[in-house]
Parts: structure tokens; sequence; C-alpha cells
């Protein structure tokens, strides 16, 4: 397993460097300043974005917030997390999960919970090696503005 620092995008820079892996997962996210944007108005929601670098490098990525719902209580509810694919299998995605963890107990989190596409096999693999269960289902309807 490789080892990298993990850091929380403070600045425009560390949020812009974080873009071309976060990206990966957000394809639709096409303009940097636009991610940059978007993050900045995020984290005045409270919004963290997390990064994991070695040898200089965006590795790995993850958003998440700290959230408290009667169905959960106090959680650490990861909004994004991606792995460059060059990067996948060499143990940064385990790292970055593991620190999230680690932020949450600290945090005094009952849970850390996370949604991940239907179609993101790969990914479901990675959550149960990391002893994650399926417990719901997710439902959403998009709202259209009225004509």
């Amino acid at each position: 397993m490789k080892a990298g620092d993990i850091g929380v995008a403070k600045t425009a820079d560390d949020i812009r460097k974080c873009f071309s892996v976060m990206r990966v997962l957000r394809t639709h996210l096409t303009s940097e300043q636009e991610f940059v944007d978007r993050v900045s108005r995020q984290q005045k929601q409270g919004y963290l974005l997390a990064f994991l670098e070695s040898d200089n490098v965006v590795r790995a990525v993850a958003g998440y917030r700290f959230l408290e719902s009667l169905f959960s209580g106090k959680n650490l509810y990861v909004d994004d997390l991606v792995t460059r694919e060059q990067d996948r299998s060499h143990g940064y995605g385990g790292q970055l999960l593991d620190w999230l963890v680690d932020q949450a107990r600290a945090n005094g989190c009952e849970t850390l919970e996370l949604d991940s596409g239907v179609q993101r096999f790969d990914a479901h693999r990675f959550y149960f090696s990391k002893r994650m269960s399926i417990s719901s289902y997710h439902f959403r309807i998009k709202i259209e503005p009225e004509a």
C-alpha cells in the first residue's frame, strides 16, 4: 500500500488542484473555475474537500460534511469519493476513507454514510471490503421549473 499526506482544501489553489481527480467522478464539471466556485459556495454550507497527495500529485479526493438527522443521528456524509483511475488499487482510496472514519469518530459521529450510483460495481466492492453495508435505497425526483 502506498501512503500519502491528507489535507483539507482551504484556498482556491487547493481546490483547483483537486479538479482533475474530482472530474473522474463528476464528469459534468467541465470548467476548473466552475468547480472552484461551486466548492467555495458549498464550503459556506459546511462542505469540506479532503485530498490525498503523494509525490506532489493529488491521487484521491473526498467531499464531505457533518450532518445530523433523526434517522441516523450525527453523521459524516461523504458526497464525493474518488481516486485517479491510474492510482486505483494502490491503497489511496482506502487511506482516505480510513481518514474520513477517523474524522467521524473525532467529531462524535454515530455513522459515516454515502450514496453510490447503482452502476459503480467496482466502488461497491471497495465499500464492502471496508465493512460498509447497504442500509437503504436512495430515491430521487427531478424538479422541473414550471413553464
